[in-house]
């Protein structure tokens, strides 16, 4: 990565305007809280991950160019989903290879935050999102009364952990396969439901609300004393949505004396809150 950020974010600051109008636009997303993105000073924008754009809202909250750590198919003219690899190169994301401990991407991302500038990740990892081989295997398992297609789109926006969760409440019999398959197109609720009856706590339904988090962000944070700027997704990415909200919680640092596997903690919880405010009515 080039230290010159005037050049780095040249191309950055011609395609902002022009792509974020066109997001707003579409998506309608409403973001509450822009304020507590720090002005200046090393940051690390973390959040869940819910779709392929999310980092695009939390971009157009602030004029600070963020550096998003991405997966590195996304740079690969040559690969599915690698459409808009010319963007991703342009605006200055940082390819991460996922199947090795990509040192090459921790160390650009050290640069980043050492400079004093922001860097954005998704701490879960991945998107806390069905893949299309997993929801085909759960069709598998229901009366399929209705088409793929449909059970798909019924059932897209489940999460993965929620699912993983059921999977092993059956294993523990906690829950038997049936209620469990009768209850697909509503998990949370029905993960809410078994907190009421006590089956399982309230502890273990926040637990599994997110995929766990990975410890880059809140180490890096520690390393450089940067801040750690937590926000949460709710809704729908759809045509004019009226759900989508992105709420932007306070920034933290990490002291050199505090234990990683608390802040990290700490971290999940502060954006699991965000998103239950986003849900409140």
């Amino acid at each position: 990565m080039k230290t010159n950020k005037k050049e780095q974010m040249y191309a950055f600051r011609i395609l902002k305007p022009i792509l974020g109008l066109a997001f707003k636009l579409y998506y309608n997303p409403k973001v509450i809280g822009k304020e507590n993105i720090p002005k200046e000073d090393s940051i690390i924008v973390v959040g869940n991950h819910k779709h392929i754009m999310d980092q695009c809202p939390i971009i157009l909250a602030t004029k600070r160019p963020i550096h998003y750590m991405a997966k590195s198919e996304y740079f690969d003219k040559n690969h599915k989903d690698g459409k808009f690899a010319w963007f991703f190169k342009l605006v200055g994301c940082i390819p991460v290879n996922r199947k090795i401990h990509d040192d090459d991407a921790k160390s650009a991302a050290m640069q980043v935050l050492n400079n004093g500038w922001a860097l954005g990740l998704f701490p879960e990892g991945t998107r806390n999102a069905l893949k299309e081989e997993k929801i085909k295997e759960l069709f598998e398992l229901t009366d399929k009364k209705i088409s793929f297609e449909d059970f798909q789109g019924k059932i897209k926006c489940t999460k993965t952990s929620q699912i993983n969760y059921l999977e092993e409440l059956i294993k523990l019999k906690k829950i038997n396969k049936k209620d469990a398959i009768q209850n697909i197109y509503r998990v949370d609720d029905y993960l809410q439901e078994l907190v009421t009856n006590k089956v399982i706590t309230k502890e273990d339904y926040n637990e599994h609300f997110l995929l766990p988090l990975k410890y880059g962000a809140v180490s890096m944070a520690q390393k450089t004393d940067s801040y750690i700027v937590p926000f949460g997704i709710s809704g729908e990415y759809k045509f004019r949505s009226k759900d989508l909200v992105i709420r932007i919680g306070k920034p933290f640092k990490v002291s050199q004396k505090e234990d990683l596997e608390k802040v990290n903690k700490k971290l999940a919880k502060e954006i699991r809150t965000l998103i239950q405010k986003n849900n409140e009515k």
